[in-house]
């Protein structure tokens, strides 16, 4: 189902209230979600998906992925933490994995940015330009 604009609107102005310093609140998005159940405003329900679906995409911004193909050494995984946090802020939450269809190096997912260093990608990469 479409959602209207009014529905857009009103759930972009109540995301804008859940912010607190440019960062999610989770309990202003718990009160904004419960006031709009309780008072069940005309398209209350495409208010809500809308509302989650931009909480979503923000929390996905301040949360990174990092693969290696093998398990990374505590100061590595440190070191890469730390530098994550300087440039993007530190209230990101880092989530490592190990991947071992990388062959070697790194892929560093943050909300839609995905750095590649990975072994694997560059080997499809010569494979493309051959």
């Amino acid at each position: 189902m479409k959602i209207s604009r009014e529905a857009r609107r009103m759930a972009r102005e109540l995301f804008g209230f859940s912010l607190v310093n440019g960062r999610i609140d989770a309990n202003r998005v718990s009160g904004i979600s419960e006031r709009l159940i309780t008072e069940k405003p005309r398209g209350y329900l495409q208010i809500l998906k809308e509302l989650a679906r931009l909480v979503r995409l923000e929390l996905d911004r301040r949360h990174a992925v990092i693969e290696s193909a093998a398990p990374l050494d505590e100061t590595s995984a440190q070191n890469i933490a730390n530098t994550l946090k300087s440039k993007f802020g530190s209230d990101i939450t880092i989530e490592f994995r190990t991947s071992p269809a990388l062959l070697g190096g790194l892929r560093i997912k943050l909300g839609s940015d995905v750095w590649d260093g990975s072994v694997n990608n560059r080997l499809i990469a010569f494979a493309q330009q051959l």
